[in-house]
C-alpha cells in the first residue's frame, strides 16, 4: 500500500464508519496518546522495564498502526499529502545533513553508547 492509498483507505472508512473525523485538536491530543502507548511498549521491549502482567509483548506493531492511523486522519482533515510532504522532508533532510551524520564519530563508535548522542 502506497501512503496515497492509505490516505485514501482511511479517507474511505473514517466517511463509511467513523460518520466524521474528530476535531483537528481532538485528533491531536489522540496521537500523543498513541505515542504514550507506543513509547510504553519500547520502554518494556528495548528499555530497562519488564512488562505487567496482561501487557502484549507483541504490540509493537499495532501501536505503530495507531499513530500512523491517527497521523494519515490529521493530514487528511488538513488537506496534506503525505507522500509530497514527506518527499519534501528527505530533500531538506539531505540538503541539511549531507555530509553531519556520516562526520559523527558517535556514529561510527563500537559501543552503539546513545547516551550523549
Amino acid at each position: 500500500m502506497t501512503i496515497d492509498e492509505a490516505q485514501k483507505a482511511v479517507d474511505d472508512w473514517i466517511h463509511t464508519y467513523g460518520v466524521r473525523y474528530f476535531s483537528e485538536l481532538t485528533n491531536m491530543a489522540i496521537l500523543t496518546e498513541e505515542v504514550g502507548e507506543l513509547a510504553r511498549v519500547m520502554a518494556r521491549r528495548f528499555g530497562d522495564q519488564s512488562f505487567k502482567k496482561g501487557e502484549n509483548p507483541d504490540a509493537l506493531p499495532e501501536e505503530l498502526a495507531d499513530v500512523l492511523w491517527v497521523l494519515i486522519c490529521i493530514a487528511n482533515q488538513t488537506d496534506v499529502n503525505l507522500t509530497e510532504a514527506l518527499k519534501a522532508s528527505i530533500a531538506k533532510k539531505t540538503r541539511r545533513d549531507a555530509t553531519r551524520h556520516l562526520e559523527n564519530a558517535k556514529l561510527h563508535s563500537q559501543s552503539g553508547n546513545t547516551e550523549n548522542a
